[in-house]
């Protein structure tokens, strides 16, 4: 790569040796955003470290500072990185205040959040069932671990969740260890675990309370719920998480931004 070609030209060239092929006749600061996502994959940069600068990454890479400042830009925007005026620019982390709660949509009628209180009811090691197998592109009869928790907002259980984690990945997780660690539960994954949520995708329906969720969340049988299925990745769009979610949304609503 020069350091004379623009952001946007295509080249066909590997970014560079030893860094692992970037895809060919892609825009170039494509490529650069590929080479620094391997980087924090294979765990280069820590969640919550600085990454190098701008101007040491142009030299790094053999590009214009331009180049990486778009590369940059688009992480930033996928919350892969945090950029921090007059600081640097930061590895993202779940256990920063603002993304803890990144994927929970819920929010209390009255627009003040509060803190959220878990009770974690069961987790488990298993043999995958079929549909949990599939979703975890996993191969039927492989290891999972099974979490179940009820979140509380001002004492009041709003959602039980069945989670599902890819077991490989998450030996030695017991519903103690869940309990004892005081930050967010995508927290515990990233930092003991190596495993940090990137993206996530959700179906939504209107279901009726059974007997069992109606018990743990104090309502009476059939009481309307939200039943929210999100799917969680890590990089290289591996899904490692599957959660499937049953709000009680009588003082709280589902809030999502658009653009």
């Amino acid at each position: 790569m020069s350091a004379a070609d623009p952001s946007s030209n295509a080249v066909a060239t590997p970014a560079r040796a030893g860094e692992g092929d970037a895809p060919a006749f892609s825009p170039l600061y494509q490529q650069i955003k590929t080479l620094i996502t391997r980087s924090l994959q294979a765990g280069e940069w820590r969640p919550g470290e600085a990454i190098p600068s701008e101007m040491e990454l142009a030299a790094r890479y053999k590009v214009s500072q331009g180049t990486v400042r778009k590369a940059v830009d688009e992480l930033a925007t996928e919350n892969l990185l945090v950029r921090r005026q007059g600081k640097g620019t930061f590895v993202a982390t779940h256990a920063e205040e603002k993304v803890q709660f990144r994927f929970l949509r819920l929010a209390p009628d009255d627009g003040e959040a509060g803190g959220a209180q878990r009770r974690f009811i069961d987790c488990r090691r298993l043999r995958a069932p079929s549909d949990i197998a599939r979703a975890l592109n996993l191969k039927s009869g492989d290891a999972v671990v099974q979490v179940r928790r009820v979140l509380s907002f001002r004492e009041a259980p709003v959602v039980l969740d069945d989670i599902w984690l890819n077991g490989q990945l998450f030996k030695g997780l017991t519903a103690e260890r869940l309990s004892e660690y005081r930050g967010p539960m995508y927290g515990l994954f990233e930092t003991e675990f190596g495993v940090r949520m990137i993206r996530a995708e959700e179906k939504i329906r209107a279901v009726a309370a059974d007997a069992a969720a109606a018990e743990l969340l104090g309502l009476a049988p059939g009481a309307p719920l939200l039943s929210v299925e999100r799917l969680s990745f890590t990089y290289g769009d591996r899904p490692v998480e599957l959660r499937r979610g049953l709000y009680n949304t009588v003082a709280h609503h589902y809030r999502n931004e658009l653009s």
